[in-house]
């Protein structure tokens, strides 16, 4: 049985990935399965996959079913550049106005609702239509690309939102794995993928060019290598233990707003 892996094949995602189209033949055994981050939730609670860089809040719909990586997330510095929200208004004067919600991700949709009621203490109208929008959430190359145009007089990074609240780099995904991939049969290619994981996130590091040229062969690349350079010098894909305390808090505050019913505890590989 091939280990089916869960790809998001943002730019955000392409540390994780790169060096599995560099290097194809040493991979045998894996299979994946491209999608955005709220197609692959789906796909993992139903065990169509086995593990994803899955939106942070896919684990906590389901940890009856999931455990979480150790080591790996996805998160940032300081701003992450590509979860914005885009605004004709201040933060504060969104009070019934119309903010278009991306589908693509449960985690970016949760945190800016928890942030609006929560710290900004404001009332928006949430559509899923764009049109006539007050203010837009986007995220992954969207967001980069629409924040390059600078069309909106108002840019707020969701990492930076959170920071200033909680003084906590945010966790936008963790790698979620569910149960049946520790069966005995693929559990030891589990624990090799992750190890290899770990290895192109390094090698992404010492050449990010030849590794977004590999990348751009199979999504395209809007921007050039030098223009993402502070991007991921941004990120940061290390799942510490202040990660896990701010994963924690962001869980907590989801069930105080009712998007969840409990705040789950962290249950790792």
């Amino acid at each position: 049985m091939n280990l089916r892996v869960g790809r998001i094949p943002f730019l955000v995602c392409a540390p994780f990935f790169h060096l599995f189209f560099r290097d194809e033949a040493r991979f045998e055994g894996y299979s994946f399965d491209d999608g955005a981050p709220s197609a692959l939730n789906q796909k993992l609670w139903t065990g169509n996959v086995h593990l994803a860089p899955a939106s942070s809040i896919a684990y906590a719909r389901a940890p009856q079913d999931l455990v979480l990586a150790p080591d790996l997330c996805t998160s940032c510095k300081l701003e992450v550049n590509s979860v914005e929200l885009f605004s004709r208004y201040p933060l504060g004067e969104l009070s019934g106005r119309r903010i278009y919600m991306t589908s693509q991700s449960g985690t970016s949709v949760a945190l800016l609702r928890v942030i609006c009621s929560q710290y900004a203490n404001v009332r928006p109208e949430y559509v899923t239509d764009r049109a006539n929008c007050d203010a837009a959430l986007l995220i992954g190359d969207e967001a980069l690309v629409e924040k390059s145009k600078k069309h909106w007089p108002f840019c707020y990074d969701m990492a930076l939102l959170w920071r200033s609240w909680h003084g906590l780099p945010f966790v936008f995904g963790a790698w979620s794995i569910h149960k049946s991939a520790l069966s005995t049969e693929v559990r030891p290619k589990l624990e090799s993928f992750l190890g290899q994981v770990h290895e192109s996130i390094a090698e992404f590091r010492k050449a990010p060019a030849l590794a977004l040229k590999k990348w751009a062969e199979h999504y395209p690349v809007p921007f050039s290598a030098e223009q993402l350079k502070g991007y991921y010098d941004s990120l940061d894909y290390e799942f510490t233990d202040e990660r896990k305390e701010s994963l924690e808090l962001y869980f907590n505050l989801c069930a105080k707003e009712g998007i969840l019913s409990e705040s789950p505890t962290l249950q790792f590989l």
